[in-house]
């Protein structure tokens, strides 16, 4: 009698068996993405999803207790979920952040739940030293090696002490330490869920050495955004990842008129961010961008042609991205991802552990925000007045710095010229906010007009080097980026003439400097300068001496002096305007004849990108 061998014959039933059962359900996944914080632990303002909605229907938005709100009840969705950022959460902060070094900005993202981060621009501020603090945790020390007296004010906020550092990773695959030719901070991270893993691939923005003080970034290299990205996917393949999800710290602008938080006018085309998605190996299945302060949701197509979800949201903590993706837990790959920018409004409780570290906060800076220091007659935007790109927030400091280093002791300036990036918003509001009355200018306000930190530098430049350094504003000219036009904002009686038809350096002409009741010419309108060599004292910002915003003529000044803090020299002008005297009103200087510092010929608009022509 043959004896029959069972499991032989049972394979066949149970491998039919297997092959009967129905595929896994894909796994769902809840990704809570937003960028350009700023620090902003309180509501930026009201805000609308588009700008057909008029101003008195916007309703208030932000605030760290709100955004982690609605984090929590996006959390509440889905069990499987993650929180990330696009960068700049830190740097260029309000007062109630930049004052304590930006801890608070770190301890109030821990508690929104924030995982993962790129590395933006802003974050290397005060360099990459400060950066790895923050990361790590720790009391700043000042130069004695005490630690600073507004660092590490956990005991007063309901934080640890001494600060904890970041719970979220930084990340930032392209920053380079030249030295040991590693990455600054890990490239990716990785978050599973059900067992499918998911990367995270951080990136700064290419240009971030053309945009932040120099010292911020010595002895860093940084890389190409799409090619950095493409050389990690073979990395993360060999890893077992499919599912590959890019945060890169640069973007666009919608090009319609909407600005919809969910549309994407224009299709971002010519965008930096467009052209990094177009570079994309086809492994990367969702970006999540910012720098641009821009909301957008976006399909954009990759290297392959393959429209991928791009999206920003906005800045400030007003937007988040709100996205379901679905994962197949047999390829490991993203089988769809759902876009959806949502407005932070208040209509939700905002989150009471937040909420308790922000009023801690507010206490601690209170006696100092509030401070009146001078008072203006109407509102002082930070953006484009007019198409030849004047800025009303910016002529102001550009006088506050003149009126510092005028004096023969203080560098003897002439002129004063500010970086219109270096202008935050909103400017400066007529309308009281914290009751301290319309038309009143506090120190908080100031600050966080003008966030930085930077100290004044009066330098000698000839009429050419001014002449150079006027046509250095227009983007890819005399070593300026190729996406960036930057007008500088001059201080009263300066004043010069641009057509953005010219080529580079014909594009400036009619350059006049008016004092003590005479004008002279330092470039005619043809162009000719009567008097090259003839020396003028100019006053900048250290951010600007040193070759920010890529303006390399100021490193060939000549007997740089160094001077007052940028705030307190808008502190001290602004008390010129304190009660009982007249309010500061702009158009007002004798010296500038009652025209704009700026003109220009022909133009409809203020370029903020490559075309200097719009």
């Amino acid at each position: 009698m043959k004896v029959l061998n069972m499991a032989r014959l049972a394979a066949p039933l149970l491998l039919a068996g297997c092959a009967a059962l129905p595929p896994s359900p894909p796994v769902d996944v809840k990704l809570i993405g937003f960028n350009d914080y700023h620090g902003n632990l309180q509501s930026p303002g009201s805000f609308a999803p588009n700008l057909a909605v008029p101003a008195a229907q916007r309703v208030p938005v932000g605030g760290a207790a709100h955004i982690a709100a609605h984090v929590n009840r996006l959390k509440a969705q889905n069990p499987n979920h993650v929180v990330v950022g696009a960068g700049d959460m830190i740097g260029a902060t309000p007062l109630i952040s930049s004052l304590f070094h930006d801890e608070p900005s770190v301890e109030t993202l821990n508690r929104i739940g924030l995982e993962f981060n790129a590395v933006g621009n802003h974050e290397f501020d005060k360099g990459s030293a400060e950066l790895l603090r923050l990361q790590r945790g720790g009391c700043k020390l000042d130069a004695q090696g005490r630690v600073d007296l507004n660092s590490c004010q956990g005991a007063k906020v309901g934080t640890p002490v001494p600060f904890e550092g970041a719970k979220f990773q930084w990340l930032s695959a392209n920053v380079i330490v030249s030295a040991t030719g590693q990455t600054l901070l890990p490239a990716y991270g990785v978050k599973r869920f059900q067992g499918v893993p998911v990367a995270f691939i951080g990136m700064t923005l290419k240009d971030t050495p053309g945009i932040v003080i120099p010292t911020g970034v010595a002895g860093l290299e940084f890389r190409d955004e799409a090619a950095t990205v493409n050389a990690l996917v073979p990395k993360l393949r060999a890893e077992g990842i499919e599912a590959i999800v890019v945060l890169v710290h640069e973007g666009g602008v919608q090009t319609g008129s909407l600005q919809d938080i969910n549309e994407c006018a224009g299709n971002l085309q010519g965008t930096p961010i467009a052209r990094i998605v177009a570079q994309l190996d086809d492994a990367v299945d969702l970006v999540l961008s910012g720098h641009t302060h821009a909301a957008y949701n976006c399909r954009l197509p990759n290297a392959k042609g393959r429209a991928i979800p791009v999206s920003s949201a906005n800045a400030f903590g007003r937007v988040l991205s709100d996205i379901d993706l679905k994962l197949d837990p047999a390829t490991r790959d993203v089988l769809s991802a759902q876009v959806t920018n949502r407005l932070v409004d208040h209509g939700i409780p905002p989150d009471a552990t937040v909420a308790g570290v922000v009023r801690g906060y507010e206490a601690l800076v209170a006696p100092r925000a509030a401070v009146v220091i001078g008072s203006i007659t109407t509102e002082l935007p930070n953006n484009a007045a007019d198409a030849a790109c004047n800025m009303p927030a910016g002529e102001l400091i550009a006088d506050a710095q003149l009126a510092a280093t005028a004096a023969p002791a203080f560098g003897g300036a002439a002129i004063a010229l500010m970086n219109r990036g270096g202008v935050r918003t909103p400017g400066f509001t007529f309308k009281q906010r914290a009751n301290e009355g319309d038309g009143n200018v506090t120190y908080g306000e100031a600050f966080t007009t003008q966030p930085f930190g930077n100290s004044l530098v009066t330098m000698t430049l000839t009429a050419q080097q001014l002449k150079d350094v006027l046509e250095q504003q227009f983007a890819g000219c005399r070593g300026q980026l190729p996406t960036a036009t930057r007008l500088m904002i001059p201080s009263a009686g300066f004043k010069y003439r641009w057509n953005g038809a010219k080529a580079c350096g014909e594009r400036v002409h009619s350059v006049t400097l008016t004092r003590d009741g005479r004008t002279e010419t330092l470039v005619d309108a043809s162009g000719r300068l009567p008097e090259p060599a003839r020396e003028y004292r100019v006053t900048v910002n250290s951010f600007m001496a040193s070759g920010g915003d890529s303006f390399g003529t100021f490193t060939g000044g000549k007997a740089p002096l160094g001077g007052a803090l940028d705030i307190d020299a808008l502190v001290d002008y602004m008390a010129r305007f304190k009660a009982p005297n007249a309010p500061y009103a702009p158009g007002k200087r004798p010296e500038d004849g009652g025209t704009p510092r700026i003109q220009r010929d022909g133009g409809t608009a203020c370029p903020t990108g490559a075309d200097t022509n719009p």
